[in-house]
């Protein structure tokens, strides 16, 4: 018969207490240096100046977010504890801290569903999610997805691997389809999240441009209104760069 494993030692909870103590009174710590590195002014601008809405935001600059990522390094348990606060700034910080390897997809599918303003879904998606081993199977389910950020999650996330990673041109070809069934979501945000996926498939990958190029006509041949404009942005964008 096999043994049970052990329960863990008292002496081994409270190492394991200790430890999340720190990692919450460090994130703790961050959360007053985000403060004051932001502004009011910044953070009333977020909305009108980029379409930014967030609901607890310190309104700290991007630039100043990398730089504080710097100072820190990568760390799996302080991006976590950062990203429970709810803070805009500091789930922006998770992202560029957190440690890829490290990431489930379960923690994926977590912090989507926290996902409620693009800036935030095309970060976490660009610095940390295309890293992961699990992108092309949460661009899969999110594609799905009925929620407007986590749909357009799926074709940040598109985007970001289309332009980030190597070697994997037949994976990126297959979701082509899914740009395809997308295309008719008249939704702002989800739309703009499929065109990037298109514009980023046919500009940066020289096997797949014939076909991304050829779906960019199609869909703005189409009498669907959505589909038209998706189509005519890619190819703008395709007619510039070439």
């Amino acid at each position: 018969m096999a043994k049970r494993p052990a329960a863990r030692s008292n002496a081994q909870l409270r190492a394991q207490s200790r430890v999340q103590s720190r990692v919450e009174s460090r994130a703790a710590e961050l959360l007053v240096e985000l403060k004051r590195r932001g502004s009011k002014s910044f953070r009333d601008a977020m909305g009108p100046r980029f379409g930014i809405f967030a609901k607890h935001a310190y309104g700290v600059p991007i630039a100043k977010i990398q730089a504080l990522a710097q100072e820190i390094g990568r760390d799996h348990k302080l991006a976590a504890a950062l990203w429970k606060t709810g803070l805009y700034e500091a789930r922006l910080l998770a992202a560029f801290i957190d440690e890829p390897g490290k990431v489930s997809p379960a923690q994926m599918d977590r912090w989507a569903k926290d996902f409620d303003n693009w800036g935030l879904v095309d970060t976490v998606c660009f610095k940390l999610f295309d890293q992961t081993p699990h992108a092309f199977g949460r661009v899969d389910k999110w594609a799905q997805a009925e929620a407007e950020f986590v749909k357009r999650a799926a074709f940040a996330l598109l985007a970001s691997l289309a332009l980030h990673t190597k070697n994997n041109d037949g994976e990126i070809a297959k979701r082509l389809a899914l740009i395809e069934k997308a295309a008719t979501d008249e939704r702002n945000f989800v739309k703009k999240g499929v065109s990037w996926a298109l514009r980023a498939i046919g500009g940066k990958r020289p096997k797949l441009a014939a076909k991304a190029h050829a779906l960019a006509a199609k869909l703005a041949a189409s009498d669907d209104a959505a589909k038209r404009w998706i189509g005519k942005d890619a190819m703008r964008d395709f007619t510039r760069k070439a």
